[in-house]
């Protein structure tokens, strides 16, 4: 039995397709620098903040971008 009438599986990492430039924009857009600063304390987010320099950051600190991932997968948008 084949399952072609169902289309290709889906991935099952809920973040497939999204960038981590998509996120951080819109965590911004939503919480702005200040209170995502308080929400995850990184020096990034709270000094003289800009998305270039958070992805610089994030790119290269795995447990700083696990946090920002899990508050965009947590965050419910508008």
């Amino acid at each position: 039995m084949t399952r072609s009438d169902t289309g290709p599986p889906q991935p099952k990492d809920p973040l497939h397709g999204i960038t981590l430039e998509m996120i951080l924009t819109r965590l911004v857009d939503h919480y702005g620098w200040e209170r995502l600063g308080g929400m995850i304390a990184i020096n990034c987010f709270t000094k003289d903040p800009s998305i270039k320099s958070s992805l610089k950051f994030l790119r290269k600190t795995p447990w700083a971008r696990k946090k920002v991932e899990t508050l965009y997968l947590r965050t419910r948008f508008s």
